[in-house]
């Protein structure tokens, strides 16, 4: 599919009122390869775009809607847990349609096959050809994604081994819109807290990819979740045992991810403001005697969400793989 203006990719977004349906329309508005059909949302039908994610004010004068189009060309599902099965079931989208779906409903193994619809686990740093060819996608979790990225070189060279123990910290947002108590700002300002130790739902997921790697890895993966004092971002410090020396590993980890455009290795030290507001993952990868310490970053809306989704996008019609994500970092 070509940028010209006649074979613009048409996509729809279910769900377009919350987080990541905001960050989706921030992208996609501006993506060179895209036009949007449609926005759709139960709770603000009728409504302009920019009175919910007012920062699109002078952007877009697109309208919410509560009815569904098929003359488009992606879907993507911007909706809760268990809600994009549910929508699934109620309205048959048609083959020619691909579906890019941001809950965790298809990302197992054991639930990738829903009706007639097949679904490829979309992180591209595993699944690129396999992406390529697909028809649906089940976009990966934010501490999946990033937990992950800080653990596949290990597994695709059979060195996970030995536990892996991770603390991992989370924006605000990462929480959804909907209020609850742990999500107001009196309770979250100037406040940290673990929540889901060790029994994490996205502890599911990572451990599928890893052994689609290595096979034999059975190890716990011990993994703290903090709620940060921040809006957006993760940041996960894992370690293990290894053998290997700070040089292999590094090398490791540059040689796995080269020619991924999105994820980028270093031994210096990094930080969230590097990444927010962009699509990158940056992996810290350093040995402190016999354990190697990788800190994995990235934000929890863009590479952990909707950027990672248009990312999968691109994939799917065959665009660069960076098409409307040259996103710039806060920095400051």
């Amino acid at each position: 599919m070509t940028g010209s203006t006649l074979n613009k990719i048409k996509a729809g977004i279910i769900g377009g009122a919350g987080y990541t349906g905001g960050e989706m329309l921030r992208i996609l508005i501006n993506h060179p390869n895209v036009d949007i059909a449609f926005v759709h949302s139960n709770s603000n039908t009728g409504n302009y775009i920019y009175e919910v994610h007012t920062d699109l004010f002078g952007d877009t004068d697109l309208k919410f809607t509560g009815k569904l189009s098929h003359d488009i060309d992606v879907l993507f599902l911007c909706v809760g847990h268990g809600d994009a099965k549910k929508f699934l079931e109620a309205n048959e989208i048609p083959d020619n349609i691909k579906i890019i779906d941001l809950s965790q409903d298809f990302r197992l193994s054991k639930n990738a096959k829903f009706n007639n619809k097949n679904f490829v686990y979309g992180l591209p740093e595993l699944n690129r050809e396999q992406i390529k060819t697909a028809q649906n996608i089940a976009n990966p979790g934010c501490f999946a994604t990033c937990l992950q990225l800080g653990l596949l070189p290990l597994a695709a060279k059979g060195l996970l081994n030995n536990e892996v123990h991770v603390a991992a910290t989370t924006g605000s947002t990462g929480a959804g819109q909907s209020l609850a108590p742990t999500s107001h700002f009196t309770w979250r300002n100037d406040n940290l807290s673990v929540y889901k130790a060790f029994n994490h739902q996205h502890l599911n997921e990572i451990g599928q990819s890893l052994n689609q790697l290595q096979a034999s890895f059975s190890q716990a993966i011990n993994f703290i979740p903090y709620r940060g004092d921040f809006t957006r971002g993760i940041i996960a410090s894992i370690y293990t045992d290894s053998d290997l020396s700070a040089e292999e590993a590094l090398k490791l980890y540059q040689d796995y991810y080269e020619g991924h455009p999105f994820t980028h290795v270093t031994n210096r030290n990094i930080d969230l403001k590097q990444i927010v507001n962009t699509n990158k993952c940056f992996l810290q990868v350093t040995k402190h005697e016999g354990k190697l310490l990788i800190i994995s970053i990235l934000d929890n809306l863009l590479k952990g969400a909707s950027g990672h989704a248009v990312q999968n996008m691109n994939l799917l019609f065959g665009l660069d793989e960076r098409a409307g994500l040259r996103l710039k970092a806060a920095a400051f």
